[in-house]
C-alpha cells in the first residue's frame, strides 16, 4: 500500500535490537548539510564544464526535471513493492519515500542506487554517443537526477560500511 502525503502507521520496533542507521549524534544533527553541500557542488558541475542548457526552452526543462523526480521516485518504489507499506511524504522541497518493509543490506543498496544508476549514471554514458540536442537532454537528466539523488548518494556510502548481514528497516539497522 502507498500512501500519499502521509506518514506511515507507527511500528512496534524492539529498539533494544535495533542500532539507528546514523549512530553518531553529530552527523544525524548536520546530515542535511553534508546534502545541501553536495547539491550546491552538483548544481554547479555545468558551470565549471562550461555546459549550459539554455537553448532548450525552459519550460521543457521545468517538465523534464519533473518527469525525471516521477521517474525516480517510481524507481524506489518499484524496489520495495510488495515488501511493507510505502509513504511519499515532503519536508520544503524535499520528498521521502518511506517503508516499513525490512531490507537487506543489498536490497537496500539497490533501493538507494537503483534511480541514481538508472537517471544519472546510464544517461552520462549514453551523453558521449551521441550528440546535438539529445546529448544536452541526456547531461541535462543525468544532473538533475544527481541533484534529486543527493541524499541518495551519502546514503550509499553509509550502506557500504554496514556488516554484511545488516537489515535495514525505518531509519534502522540490525545485525543478523
Amino acid at each position: 500500500m502507498i500512501i500519499w502525503f502521509r506518514h506511515l502507521p507507527h511500528v512496534n520496533m524492539d529498539l533494544s535490537e535495533w542500532t539507528p542507521f546514523i549512530r553518531n549524534k553529530w552527523l544525524q544533527k548536520h546530515y542535511m548539510k553534508f546534502v545541501y553541500l553536495l547539491q550546491i557542488t552538483i548544481f554547479l558541475v555545468p558551470y565549471f564544464l562550461g555546459t549550459r542548457f539554455t537553448h532548450i526552452p525552459i519550460f521543457s526543462l521545468i517538465l523534464l526535471g519533473i518527469f525525471v523526480f516521477i521517474i525516480h521516485e517510481s524507481l524506489h518504489i518499484v524496489v520495495v513493492y510488495k515488501k511493507g507499506d510505502m509513504s511519499l511524504t515532503f519536508s520544503g522541497i524535499f520528498f521521502w519515500l518511506h517503508t516499513n518493509a525490512i531490507l537487506s543490506k543489498t536490497r537496500f543498496w539497490v533501493f538507494m542506487s537503483l534511480p541514481f544508476i538508472v537517471l544519472s549514471v546510464v544517461p552520462a554514458i549514453i551523453s558521449f554517443y551521441v550528440s546535438g540536442n539529445i546529448k544536452s537532454i541526456m547531461l541535462f537528466v543525468s544532473w538533475i537526477n544527481s541533484l534529486i539523488s543527493s541524499s541518495d548518494i551519502i546514503n550509499l556510502f553509509l550502506i557500504a560500511i554496514k556488516p554484511r548481514n545488516s537489515v535495514f528497516c525505518r531509519g534502522y539497522y540490525r545485525v543478523e
